[in-house]
């Protein structure tokens, strides 16, 4: 089960803007019957230099799903370190937003992010330990 979804503090405005979207047609239906708030760090607790291994732990520890830029390798704490270390089975998926510039210029790239999102969201029991995966 999912509460929400967490943007990342790398892309508050970017995940806002996805959620804004996702209220218009054709989407608004399938938004709504998910039901799921869109959150910010400071909503969950969070400092905006939280370690991405913390982020990990709030998230699953929340049900949230996190959506990010492209965090990559980057240390112990990385978010690719964390789910390489801690993803099992049952985890939530990270999704990584594929060209968060791409995201900002086109109105079309934002549908097809939406489109994957509210998928992904749907069947989410069916992703449960996949990692990462990219919108779109």
């Amino acid at each position: 089960m999912v509460n929400g979804v967490l943007a990342d503090n790398d892309v508050r405005s970017q995940v806002d803007y996805i959620a804004a979207v996702a209220q218009l047609e054709p989407w608004v239906e399938f938004w709504q019957d998910l039901n799921l708030p869109v959150l910010h760090f400071q909503d969950v607790g969070l400092l905006p230099t939280a370690k991405d291994s913390e982020v990990w732990d709030c998230c699953q520890a929340s049900q949230l799903v996190l959506i990010t830029g492209n965090r990559s390798l980057g240390g112990p704490d990385s978010l690719e370190a964390t789910l390489r270390s801690r993803n099992r089975l049952d985890s939530l998926p990270v999704f990584t937003i594929g060209d968060v510039d791409q995201l900002n210029a086109s109105r079309s790239y934002a549908e097809e992010v939406v489109e994957t999102l509210i998928d992904y969201l749907q069947r989410i029991d069916s992703l449960l330990g996949t990692g990462r995966l990219y919108l779109p």
